[in-house]
């Protein structure tokens, strides 16, 4: 057994941003910078209580982006030197984000230890590589984000750090399963690499009906194509998908976890996952012969998702509502009823319609999955979902793309299981158009204008709240722009006031309420890793079954319309198009 010592080493603070439940993203050369992934580190050390660093067990893994594999080992080293007793890595680093809520909660140790933590290496939907973007971040006991205390604290202790304490350890083979053990100061310190999947196979098969969406999968009238964008996600795909669930290898696409996600950018959306939609007969051009059912995609560390049918897109929006519509009758773990719903508050208003129906609890939040977390932990929550491809459920404290998708296979397993041997499949489209003509259809779409000047961007938001204080200015606009556009009868920024610890957020969003249900929202997204990503929602709502069927982008447009000219899009940023569409 290799015994170590502990060095205390003098460091100084960086200027870092502040992390949120997103953690801490920045470039990799960054945190390559000497002392810089160091401090962070120490300072979350520093953060938590006692209790949750000494003799405790903690996981240490990501989605494997470059950076990653050095990541760990200067992880393990310093958790050794404050105390901690043992560490968990998956297999290569590689663990999901769901994952690793999934491993917090669920998994025990042959000695009967559990998880109280966790550092998740990723930047999430962000590209990858040596030039490109690394994160960190911090998840709690309960398996979700750690929340704003805990990232106050962790701030304010990156701009105070005078020294972090390392161990004179060997770096760990984290390639192979099996358990190293080191003996230091505070006694022995083991660092365990288990397999990556095991855990949440395990626990996607305790919620699912497999066998039931085996017989959709293995059915000849059925076809599927899953994309992992060469993210996490595909440490997984092989083991469910095929293994488990019988799917022909060929479904599976760009599966193998690459340090720079094969060079393209893991956000699972129509403009980024091109193959797929290609696949799917969505592209430009026509796609070679005929597109699969039932297509889905995820992001770099596999917490969210995109859903598609043959030549069909499915809203993130559409897509928690339809889930939770479905969920009683077509997935085991919801048999005996929902608890409520909920989502964010930039996402559509599809999921509160579904509620009303249901006569669900229903809860509006402000984006971050922090706030989800808190309603489930109190018995609140069973399903809930963001607009920015995020779909989730209690079985965790984390978006959950997989478990979306086998979502979705089990609402179609549902409603084929009379049809597999004859009869006319239902689709995908079947599905969301028969929601519509129950629910109603939320047209709906975000625009999302990234890297913008900082200032611009701020500059941009403080002039739609100064238009806020005389709606009679904000109609004259709206009027001038589009006269055929209902008028706005509300402005505010979001608030929120958490019911169950009662902490208040505000400043979560600009909105702008129609008189007929319309919705314009804006926003400062914290996930890029540089300058600033403004993301514009726009929403109209329509109940007559007969005016549900039109293209999204040819019904929001007079919104939209509406929308660059109250923002002054083009004025404070120079863009006269936004980065992606969705």
């Amino acid at each position: 057994m290799v015994v170590f010592k502990v060095t205390r080493v003098q460091t100084t603070p960086f200027d870092g941003q502040k992390p949120g439940t997103s953690g801490l993203r920045k470039k990799v050369k960054v945190f390559k910078q000497p002392h810089y992934l160091e401090n962070f580190v120490q300072s979350t050390f520093n953060a938590l209580t006692a209790e949750k660093v000494r003799g405790a067990t903690l996981v240490v893994s990501g989605d494997g982006r470059y950076f990653s594999k050095d990541a760990v080992q200067i992880i393990v080293k310093m958790s050794a030197a404050n105390g901690v007793r043992r560490v968990w890595v998956g297999q290569n680093a590689l663990l999901s984000t769901p994952a690793v809520s999934a491993v917090i909660r669920e998994r025990v140790g042959v000695d009967g230890s559990k998880a109280t933590g966790a550092f998740i290496l990723t930047a999430s939907h962000n590209p990858g590589g040596p030039n490109e973007d690394f994160g960190i971040k911090y998840n709690m006991e309960n398996g979700g984000p750690a929340p704003e205390g805990i990232t106050n604290k962790i701030y304010e202790n990156t701009t105070t750090i005078k020294e972090y304490l390392t161990a004179d350890l060997p770096n760990v083979d984290i390639s192979a399963i099996g358990v190293t053990n080191f003996s230091g100061p505070e006694g022995q310190f083991d660092v365990e690499v288990f397999d990556s999947a095991n855990d949440y196979v395990k626990l996607m098969k305790s919620i699912f009906d497999f066998e039931s969406i085996r017989k959709l999968l293995t059915s000849p009238k059925f076809t599927f194509c899953y994309d992992a964008l060469h993210g996490v996600a595909g440490a997984y795909a092989a083991r469910i998908f095929v293994e488990e669930l019988g799917a022909k290898e060929s479904s599976l696409l760009n599966c193998v976890p690459k340090e720079d996600f094969g060079g393209g950018h893991p956000d699972p959306n129509l403009t980024y996952a091109k193959e797929l939609v290609a696949r799917m007969g969505l592209g430009k051009s026509r796609s070679e012969g005929e597109p699969p059912e039932f297509g889905a995609a995820a992001d770099g560390d596999a917490d969210r998702n995109m859903i598609l049918g043959k030549r069909f897109f499915v809203t993130p929006s559409d897509s928690v509502a339809i889930i939770a519509a479905n969920a009683v009758d077509s997935v085991p773990y919801f048999s005996t009823g929902l608890k409520g719903v909920a989502r964010s508050m930039p996402t559509s208003a599809a999921l509160d319609v579904v509620a009303k129906h249901l006569n669900l609890k229903f809860f509006e939040v402000p984006t971050g999955w922090k706030f989800f977390g808190n309603l489930m932990d109190a018995g609140l929550c069973s399903i809930c979902g963001e607009e920015s491809f995020g779909t989730g459920s209690d079985h965790i404290r984390e978006k959950d793309g997989i478990w979306a998708v086998l979502a979705w296979l089990s609402i179609l397993a549902y409603k084929n299981k009379d049809n597999l041997n004859g009869g006319k499949l239902v689709t995908v489209e079947d599905i969301v158009r028969k929601h519509w003509a129950t629910y109603g259809r939320h047209y709906y779409t975000r625009f999302d204008y990234e890297n913008v000047d900082a200032n611009a961007a701020k500059n941009l938001m403080a002039h739609l709240v100064k238009l806020q204080s005389s709606l009679a200015e904000v109609n004259d606009i709206v009027k001038k722009a589009r006269s055929d556009v209902s008028k706005v009868v509300h402005g505010d920024e979001f608030e929120y006031k958490d019911p169950v610890d009662g902490s208040i957020s505000s400043h979560q969003g600009i909105r702008y309420l129609f008189e007929d249900g319309s919705r314009l929202i804006f926003r400062l997204s914290g996930t890029g890793s540089e300058g600033a990503t403004i993301r514009l929602y726009i929403e109209q709502y329509e109940k007559d079954p007969a005016k549900t069927g039109r293209d999204s982008q040819e019904a929001l447009a007079p919104l939209v319309e509406v929308a660059l000219k109250l923002s002054k899009m083009q004025e404070f940023t120079g863009r006269c198009a936004p980065t992606v569409i969705t």
